[in-house]
């Protein structure tokens, strides 16, 4: 799908990939963007720097996401492209408190959830429309930091398997972006991580290989192509494990002793 002339709404859009993604397509001609984040400040400079519409909200909550897309239908006509990208980083293991974990399964699972529900009849009915829901590299391989984090991603890469399974020849295209370290806020405050080994990725590169990815409607959107040999290897699992391990002892990412 080309953007041009689309309707886009993009969620974690106050910055990082978000941002990126919605500057680029204003750029590409899309119709209308429309941002939403959290941050209302930042997002409604970038909503200005764009022409496109700022909704501030939380989109881990049923009701924000239906008022999103609402707003978005009445300002420029039904969404064509959704991006569900908003994210969050929680650390800790299982000990991780039941909060971190229920705002990480929103964020990350139930907030594509939502918008699937709205969003899928009339795509269906209109036989065209792309979910495009940003998981993480660690929703393929693992995140040694953050058990909230890693397993609420897998969840969202699953999820985004259903959907291109259940609509993917109905007209609705579907794509999970799987980033590993990508230069955001997010891994910075994260610092040195496992996720950075290949290389730190820049924001506008990411928003290149989303629009390639969307050009010919690929499922797997990877920023990382070492990502692929890894998935590779996680086949015999118990090797796979054993790596990982001595991986976690030469990052510190070790969970209590």
């Amino acid at each position: 799908m080309k953007v041009k002339d689309k309707v886009c709404v993009i969620t974690g859009a106050a910055g990082g990939i978000g941002e990126a993604i919605a500057r680029r397509y204003a750029r590409e001609g899309a119709r209308g963007v429309v941002v939403a984040d959290m941050d209302a400040g930042r997002l409604e400079k970038v909503a200005k720097d764009i022409g496109g519409l700022a909704v501030a909200g939380d989109i881990g909550k049923e009701s924000e996401v239906k008022r999103l897309i609402a707003e978005a239908e009445k300002k420029y006509g039904p969404v064509d492209v959704f991006f569900s990208n908003a994210g969050i980083g929680r650390g800790g293991h299982e000990d991780a408190t039941d909060k971190d974990w229920a705002d990480s399964w929103a964020i990350h699972v139930m907030a594509h959830v939502y918008a699937a529900r709205v969003l899928v009849p009339g795509m269906l009915a209109r036989k065209s429309g792309y979910l495009l829901n940003t998981a993480s590299a660690a929703g393929l391989l693992a995140s040694m930091g953050s058990a909230p984090y890693g397993v609420t991603k897998h969840a969202g890469v699953a999820l985004a398997e259903h959907l291109s399974i259940q609509y993917g020849d109905r007209g609705i295209a579907v794509s999970v972006l799987c980033p590993q370290a990508v230069d955001t806020n997010m891994l910075r405050m994260a610092g040195a991580t496992a996720a950075s080994v290949d290389g730190v990725l820049n924001t506008d590169a990411v928003a290149q290989r989303v629009i390639d990815a969307m050009d010919e409607e690929r499922f797997l959107i990877l920023t990382h192509p070492e990502v692929k040999d890894y998935m590779a290897r996680k086949l015999d699992r118990d090797r796979w494990l054993r790596g990982m391990r001595r991986l976690r002892d030469k990052t510190g990412e070790k969970a209590r002793a």
